[in-house]
């Protein structure tokens, strides 16, 4: 189902560019004294390897298996009709501060080059025992940026080692004054009776049409944005509690309609994903998440999504249930924490964007545009050094209307134009 709005466009006000370009040229000075040992770290990943044929690919295969609609229907009657999106943002009562009010520390963990055009840092109490993660916005849900009247953020976070999740909404609309409400991501059972929590890290995260892909362990949870649901009961448990319902505090509880899991041999440890619309159909970008100073190598990989209107936002697959990478590549990084994959117009091949953790001797990451031919990274400081861009920067989201990537770092979510990133590599 699409959810289109009309096309509005907000300006950023002049302080906010100025205070940001501050902040950036205070970070390239900081690089251009560190450059020079960083050169020494900033391993080239090299060109990208094709996996080719079914020794490349069967590891990568995932097995769908979707909640039964009976289960869906019996929590949804128990806990009363779904809300959807709409109501979380209605329901927004934390702030994001702007850029000028992000404290110093929180400042460092941005880009040094390409800087930051936009810059935000999370309400402190509610974030303080959360880990951010995983970024997808309207604009992967639907190729305008819109859902309904709003533009919209979803930030991914997890509490005590994958004990808990949730997904953060961002009111975007208004891109100087946004506000958010979080929902827990959960997985009903005893055939819709009840429900859990989601025990898994967020590392990935795609709102495509009306579901959000988020990854989990060995594989990924679907879930549809048209359920969410509302709670009754403002307590630490999560499930049902006597008549009532509760999501450790939360508002709104999101459960899960599906998932796909690695069944191959050799499987991946899925790291990071993302959505690339320049392929035709649509398509979900995944990275294999590896240890940052090993020297393992990553694989990078694509699986197509359905075309038929009744699998709105799930991946195609055969008739056995498998969904089958497209196109698979290995790469010499390691650490990968996005990944991002753009066909420009008229080109033969797609260049993927991987962002890197720091290494043990880095402060910063690097982020580097590969392909078959070769890789490229973003560079700063006087020695061009390749480690610039953010300190813990995870995924990766593309929103096409506006030429925008969306990233997190730490605690400070910011917004870099596509274009930037392609002027700053070497």
């Amino acid at each position: 189902m699409k959810h289109r709005g009309r096309h509005r466009r907000r300006k950023q006000g002049r302080a906010l560019r100025a205070f940001l370009a501050g902040t950036a040229l205070a970070l390239t000075a900081a690089a251009t004294m560190i450059s020079a040992s960083q050169a020494t770290v900033g391993d080239d990943p090299g060109a990208l390897k094709p996996l080719a044929g079914a020794a490349g690919t069967d590891a990568l295969r995932l097995r769908e298996q979707l909640v039964p609609e009976a289960t869906l229907d019996t929590l949804s009657s128990a806990m009363g009709k779904p809300v959807g999106v709409s109501a979380v943002l209605e329901g927004a009562e934390h702030a994001l501060r702007t850029a000028d009010g992000c404290t110093a520390g929180e400042r460092t963990a941005l880009p040094v080059a390409p800087a930051a055009t936009r810059a935000y840092c999370w309400d402190a109490e509610d974030t303080r025992s959360w880990r951010a993660g995983a970024v997808t916005t309207s604009g992967d849900a639907d190729d305008d940026g819109w859902w309904n009247d709003h533009r919209v953020i979803l930030s991914g976070w997890s509490q005590d080692a994958g004990r808990l999740a949730r997904v953060s909404f961002v009111d975007a609309t208004d891109m100087d004054q946004m506000l958010y409400a979080s929902a827990l991501l959960v997985v009903p059972v005893d055939g819709g009776r009840d429900y859990r929590a989601l025990t898994s890290g967020l590392t990935g995260m795609v709102w495509y049409q009306d579901k959000l892909l988020v990854t989990a362990g060995d594989g990924l949870y679907v879930y549809d944005l048209d359920r969410v649901q509302r709670t009754t009961v403002d307590g630490a448990a999560v499930g049902r509690v006597g008549s009532g319902w509760s999501a450790h505090g939360h508002h709104f509880v999101l459960p899960a309609v599906g998932s796909y899991r690695l069944t191959g041999r050799d499987a991946p440890r899925l790291g990071s994903v993302s959505l690339d619309r320049s392929t035709a159909p649509d398509s979900l970008v995944a990275s294999e998440r590896t240890a940052a100073d090993s020297d393992g190598h990553a694989r990078l990989w694509r699986y197509a999504f359905s075309k038929d209107p009744a699998r709105a936002g799930l991946l195609a697959t055969d008739a056995s249930g498998t969904a089958r990478a497209v196109e698979a590549y290995e790469t010499e990084a390691s650490g990968v924490q996005g990944v991002l994959s753009r066909r420009a117009s008229g080109a033969e091949g797609a260049g993927w964007y991987v962002g890197r953790a720091p290494a043990r001797t880095d402060r910063h990451g690097s982020l580097w545009r590969q392909d078959t031919d070769g890789a490229e990274a973003t560079r700063c400081g006087t020695e061009g050094a390749p480690r610039c861009w953010g300190v813990g920067a995870g995924s990766l989201s593309y929103w096409e209307a506006t030429g925008e990537v969306w990233s997190q770092s730490g605690r400070i979510l910011f917004a870099v134009p596509l274009r930037s990133i392609d002027a700053a590599l070497d």
